[in-house]
């Protein structure tokens, strides 16, 4: 793991552990209030601020184990922890959400008069807004680094803005007369709130079955890597999550068949270019091959103009023809004949002969003799260059796009 990314789960870790303090402040002030209120909505909004205290313990376990390093029983990292987090704070949010609406429904049977309403309410209200300020401040930490866990406490905090909002209304309401009123918009919030945990559980559990839930991510990925040079084709795109990292996969198909140094550049580029754009990208696994054209274009150097009954010539430069045959599932479906332009020059024949065969869009020359300064046209162009196998033109070009 690199310093930015550990810098970065470092930063979730903090978040988690100073929103774990700032409920356990305002756990105690809602308790405290609500035993000489004799307020059960703040005593129950009380408990579920203890709640939280652990979901945030929860978080920030989870983002310091997703610090250590890879090692041989994790050779991909503690990444996971994370979400595995993420899902506790998920099946909390559930469990908030049935607790709520039994207080509520309980609230609407059992109405109860509050004492020290003023306090009680100006309690209520010191806990929307941190609880608001709470919710803010972890989803833009959480989004910053990655941290689906961090999100996921940041909306259970906003889940608590509802909660004290309910606290709020039960005890105004109780000032005014209509003490039941708080028990009915527990129970609608309540209804909410369970169904908010069990999308994000839903969600967790995709991503810990390794399932591809970013769509987006996959279209991104192909567009950039088909964007570098040299570049056909991509497929067999694969992405997952891993805590706030992503991992890919992705077999890519290279216009003509690249040796293995400019296979390794060509794959760097990718590689740097996504990274670069896509940053919670950890790893990008390419697999590269030749693509596969369905016709193949074929030069042979020839001493006449008798189509497939013509001379083969040995020599490159020196040929006076060159005989370019289009290949197609084992069959010749087309060929013309060439004059070779490169007899034209005294210097660097070979050389203009090798630009002449690029200019032609040839795939594979065949040719037994080849100069230094050619060979190093035809392959930086991606020219395959092979020997003469068989005794007819028909034959040799049939054998060589093999």
């Amino acid at each position: 793991m690199d310093n930015k990314k550990r810098l970065k789960l470092k930063k979730g870790a903090n978040a988690a552990k100073y929103s774990g303090l700032v409920n356990l402040i305002l756990a105690v002030i809602k308790a405290i209030v609500g035993f000489f209120s004799g307020s059960v909505a703040l005593i129950a909004d009380a408990v579920h601020s203890f709640s939280d205290i652990f979901a945030s313990i929860a978080v920030y376990i989870g983002l310091k184990l997703s610090q250590r390093k890879p090692d041989q029983t994790f050779p991909y990292g503690y990444y996971k922890v994370e979400t595995f987090t993420s899902l506790i704070i998920s099946i909390i949010i559930i469990v908030s959400g049935v607790g709520i609406a039994l207080e509520s429904f309980d609230a609407f049977l059992n109405p109860v008069i509050i004492d020290i309403p003023l306090i009680s309410l100006l309690t209520a209200v010191l806990s929307i807004g941190i609880s608001l300020w709470l919710s803010i401040y972890k989803d833009r930490v959480g989004n910053e680094i990655g941290s689906k866990a961090l999100i996921n406490d940041g909306k259970h905090s906003l889940i608590d803005v509802f909660t004290s909002i309910i606290v709020f209304l039960g005890i105004l309401t109780s000032i005014l007369g209509y003490p039941q009123l708080q028990g009915v918009a527990g129970i609608l919030v309540a209804v909410l709130i369970v169904y908010v945990g069990t999308k994000l559980a839903k969600n967790d559990v995709l991503v810990l079955l390794d399932a591809c839930i970013d769509p987006e991510k996959v279209e991104r990925i192909k567009k950039l890597a088909m964007s570098v040079e040299g570049v056909a084709g991509i497929h067999d795109i694969k992405v997952r999550r891993s805590g706030p990292f992503v991992f890919a996969d992705l077999h890519l198909e290279t216009k003509k068949e690249f040796s293995v140094e400019h296979a390794n550049l060509i794959s760097n580029n990718i590689e740097k270019k996504i990274k670069k754009e896509i940053e919670d990208l950890d790893s990008l696994t390419i697999k590269i091959e030749p693509e596969k054209k369905l016709k193949m274009r074929i030069a042979v150097p020839v001493n006449n103009e008798n189509g497939l009954n013509s001379d083969i010539s040995e020599h490159f430069g020196k040929a006076p023809y060159f005989l370019f045959a289009d290949v197609s599932k084992g069959k010749i479906t087309s060929f013309n004949l060439k004059e070779n332009p490169g007899l034209n020059y005294e210097r660097k024949r070979g050389i203009k002969t090798a630009e002449f065969l690029r200019d032609e869009n040839t795939d594979i020359l065949v040719s037994g003799d080849v100069g230094e300064g050619p060979m190093y046209v035809l392959t930086t162009e991606f020219i395959k260059i092979v020997t003469f196998k068989g005794n007819k033109l028909t034959d040799i070009i049939l054998n060589a796009s093999k």
